[in-house]
């Protein structure tokens, strides 16, 4: 997950100086972007049941993962 004290950003103004847009690097661009992915799949996700480690665990052992 991106450190949001590690994005130096740029702003483009209008003539009366309001911010209008923000430049950022393309490599933070995309881990925005990764997290915002990874934000949304555990939204999909939070009503499923969860598993404990043990039972992941069992169940690699069992499937021969593991």
């Amino acid at each position: 997950m991106i450190n949001l004290e590690n994005i130096h950003p740029q702003f483009i103004t209008d003539a009366g100086g309001k911010r209008v847009s923000v430049v950022i690097q393309l490599t933070e661009y995309e881990e925005l972007l990764e997290d915002i992915e990874d934000l949304a799949a555990m939204a999909e996700r939070r009503d499923e049941p969860t598993v404990t480690h043990e039972e992941v665990l069992a169940s690699l052992k069992r499937d021969g993962l593991l």
